[in-house]
């Protein structure tokens, strides 16, 4: 286990890596008057297009014409994988998402406060958060699904591998700036994680389900398991199979990619796979960009893994292919709880920045993907 580094305001700072800044904060992006706007251009589902323009993704309007925000759950939708839990204390998911991202809980009197969105298919009214905080500690007790679901996440209870309930995240630990928005992340050392055993919607069985989140190539370890995705619901190692998370870092007691990681690698329970086996997975670079889009899509028989610099560029397939050869991997045996940070028997050891993350009902299309992968890029982290 990696020791836990402390995080600077405005920057990440890594375990193996080196301390990165946010860089310049931006304005958002021009709106041009006539044309389409914002990296990504694709219209959110229910948008309005104004005269003159179309509103792209990443939320900005046309002149002339009505604001139409677009999140990575608007575009699952639009490719009949919607989201059945989105998780972020940085941004709304879905463009008419209005209600609260997390809710913090102050060390001085345990009373509790939550943080809603700016707006509509905005970002996180921060300030809220640094007044209620002002003068004492506080720790993110709950985040919040945004898929409409109620699936959401609370410090994850014992497990077999570590019988007592896991921490809270220090809630004023990862400040970052987003298209110019001040809010803050969940910075998940070792000992902290989050789960929710009673889910709607999550896939069991052989299921398909795609799973992606934006986490950070500065702050990892070997350690089991920064995971984010479907796990047992008895907090139990119930066997090959009954898992299916993504999971970043730079472990090799499992699988592993090509040089000293990190990687995006899927958790499918008694291994991390960067491909079909344990041996080196050669298609499966590390990622060490300051904000990293790590992926994972299951299918009957078949999984993929893709990953990508979520501040520019576009996703990377590190494996698609067939299911582990050994026993227990085809069919899986998924059990439909959520964890964040953890393994699926409450395995702790691990360390990781999380910011946003989605799960699907039904497996996504390269397509999806894609522009999921654009409107990441768009939200502007670390600008």
């Amino acid at each position: 286990m990696a020791t836990d580094a402390a995080i600077a305001t405005g920057g990440i700072t890594s375990t193996g890596g080196t301390t990165a800044t946010d860089g310049a904060v931006s304005n958002g992006g021009a709106r041009p008057t006539g044309g389409a706007s914002a990296a990504g251009g694709q219209v959110g589902s229910g948008g309005t297009i104004g005269s003159g323009g179309m509103s792209g993704t990443g939320g900005t309007s046309a002149s002339g014409g009505a604001t139409t925000v677009t999140g990575p759950c608007d575009i699952y939708a639009s490719g009949n994988t919607p989201c059945v839990a989105a998780h972020s204390t940085v941004r709304a998911l879905a463009g008419a998402y209005s209600g609260n991202l997390y809710q913090v809980k102050r060390a001085s009197d345990s009373t509790t406060k939550d943080i809603a969105v700016l707006t509509p298919g905005g970002f996180a009214n921060a300030a809220t958060q640094d007044t209620f905080c002002s003068g004492t500690t506080c720790t993110i007790s709950i985040i919040y699904d945004q898929s409409g679901k109620g699936n959401h996440l609370t410090s994850a209870p014992a497990g077999g591998a570590k019988n007592s309930t896991d921490n809270e995240a220090n809630a004023t630990a990862l400040k970052l700036t987003a298209s110019g928005h001040a809010v803050y992340a969940v910075h998940i050392p070792a000992g902290v994680g989050y789960r929710n055993d009673k889910t709607v919607g999550i896939a069991v069985g052989d299921a398909p389900e795609s799973l992606y989140m934006v986490t950070s190539g500065n702050y990892y370890n070997g350690g089991c398991c920064f995971d984010y995705g479907n796990a047992e619901t008895n907090n139990r190692d119930d066997g090959a199979g009954t898992m299916e998370a993504v999971y970043f870092g730079n472990s090799t007691g499992w699988g592993k990619g090509t040089g000293t990681g990190p990687w995006v690698m899927a958790d499918l329970e008694n291994g991390l796979f960067a491909g079909k086996d344990f041996g080196p997975t050669a298609t499966n670079t590390p990622l060490t960009s300051t904000y990293v889009t790590a992926m994972v899509t299951g299918r009957s028989g078949t999984f993929a893994i893709k990953g990508g610099n979520s501040q520019s560029g576009t996703l990377t397939t590190m494996y698609d292919g067939a299911r582990p050869t050994m026993t227990g991997y085809n069919p899986m045996k998924k059990q439909g709880a959520i964890i964040l940070g953890i393994g699926g028997d409450n395995s702790n050891s691990a360390q990781g920045n999380f910011f946003e993350g989605c799960i699907t009902s039904g497996a996504s299309s390269t397509a999806t993907d894609d522009a999921v992968q654009a409107n990441i890029v768009a939200a502007g982290y670390g600008r």
